[in-house]
């Protein structure tokens, strides 16, 4: 694609990286096979080369931001599907992120967007005010269908129906592991603390069974995702800087082999922290961050967990957009399960996003619905006993639309190695389990 930025615009780091991606692209259209918008909308505009056309308009005329640009770019999932299918490598993601964040800048949005982003902004990275909010959305259930905004409505919705305890192994400290290959510091998350904190337990219990230390570093948080994909770069910066130094004081005092991320979207922000800040002081510390940043299931690759007896249970696995797109990481969890002696099955059209992406189920209601419907069809229609995933977002999203039970993958995998068996899988605490007892 030929572009016509001055030399003056290149010298700002974000148009010149814009224009590097948007050279880059080939007008293929490949892109549009793969993406769920244009599945959905059947708009040109709403397919990742459509939305490049308009970026590309936007910035290198400098314009500020018009309604139309604004509402296909809003509508942007960043599932980043695109970027596997694309022939040509086009890194939409820091295109759309750029572009994402010129708007911010640039355009006035009406007061109740401005509003609700605002409000997602101040509670959703911080797990105490969440969870306030997620008890407030427990006390409007009775009322949600009756709100006028459908975007309320929606997050009334998404709200679980019983708030998970405060879980005191998310606190700063360190478990150690009998007999310890490696060191490791677990990021704990924000929103997935206040939602389900049965997914940072099981994964301690799991990585010290199987040999890892684990530390949870002093001064770590959210990692900016949620912010970054709405354009605020200062808040998103702000959270990933104390982050980045929470964790290279643990590389520098006693060493760490990795930084391991269980929820897969924040894996795909942090793994991208070297070139958020490459033009930031901070910039080698965020290089060494991303460099040993993982998924957990390429950790438990390396942990090498033994072979497991075959089991009667039937697990659908969902694969996360951020996970086998964003890191490109497709094949390990399944093989974990599978060695672990689970049955896994795969839906149709697995590449397909379940609609969650961040905040856009909050966002953008109805595309995402629709989304989730035509997900939660392909799971159920595989008959599972369980539903596997490895992003907090999918398994909410998912989980609030069928009545097979949703757990993590790390949940499963414990259960099989000898932890208890995950909670989402009983009808209480004390009840039969819902699916067989492994043996």
């Amino acid at each position: 694609m030929q572009t016509t930025f001055t030399p003056e615009q290149l010298t700002d780091p974000g148009t010149k990286r814009a224009n590097e991606i948007l050279r880059a692209c080939v007008h293929c259209g490949f892109c549009t096979a793969t993406c769920p918008t244009y599945q959905v909308l059947g708009d040109e505009l709403d397919s990742p080369r459509g939305r490049i056309y308009l970026i590309k308009d936007m910035l290198e005329n400098q314009r500020v931001p018009d309604e139309k640009t604004v509402k296909h770019i809003d509508r942007c999932l960043s599932c980043l599907a695109c970027m596997t299918t694309c022939p040509s490598g086009v890194h939409y993601m820091h295109l759309v992120d750029h572009a994402r964040a010129y708007i911010e800048e640039n355009y006035k949005r009406p007061l109740s967007e401005r509003a609700l982003r605002w409000a997602l902004a101040q509670i959703l990275p911080y797990p105490t005010r969440f969870r306030i909010a997620l008890l407030g959305a427990k006390i409007a259930r009775p009322i949600g269908r009756f709100l006028p905004d459908p975007r309320l409505r929606a997050m009334i919705a998404m709200a679980p129906k019983q708030v998970p305890p405060v879980s005191k192994n998310d606190d700063p400290q360190t478990f150690t592991a009998e007999k310890p290959k490696m060191r490791v510091a677990l990021m704990t998350g924000c929103a997935q603390r206040a939602l389900n904190t049965d997914i940072n337990d099981a994964t301690i219990r799991l990585l010290t069974r199987h040999g890892a230390e684990v530390v949870i570093p002093e001064g770590q948080g959210c990692c900016g995702a949620l912010t970054h994909h709405m354009g605020k770069e200062r808040e998103s910066h702000a959270t990933a800087a104390r982050n980045i130094k929470a964790w290279t004081k643990q590389m520098d005092a006693g060493g760490l082999d990795a930084i391991v991320i269980n929820t897969s979207g924040c894996g795909t922000t942090v793994k991208d922290y070297g070139h958020m800040f490459r033009n930031d002081p901070l910039a080698a510390d965020a290089a060494r961050v991303s460099a040993i940043a993982m998924d957990v299931s390429e950790v438990l690759m390396k942990l090498d967990l033994p072979k497991g007896e075959p089991k009667n249970t039937k697990v659908a696995y969902h694969a996360a957009c951020s996970l086998q797109h964003g890191q490109q990481i497709k094949t390990f969890p399944k093989d974990l399960l599978k060695n672990a002696g689970f049955t896994v099955l795969e839906p149709k059209d697995s590449h397909l996003c379940c609609g969650s992406a961040g905040t856009y189920n909050l966002m953008q209601p109805e595309i995402s619905g629709q989304l989730k419907t035509r997900k939660v069809q392909t799971l159920e229609a595989l008959t599972p006993d369980i539903i596997a995933a490895g992003n907090i977002g999918c398994m909410m999203q998912i989980g609030s639309a069928t009545d097979v039970p949703i757990v993590h993958t790390v949940e499963l995998l414990d259960w099989a190695t000898g932890g208890p068996q995950p909670p989402a899988l009983r009808a209480d605490k004390n009840a039969t389990p819902a699916v067989p007892i492994l043996r």
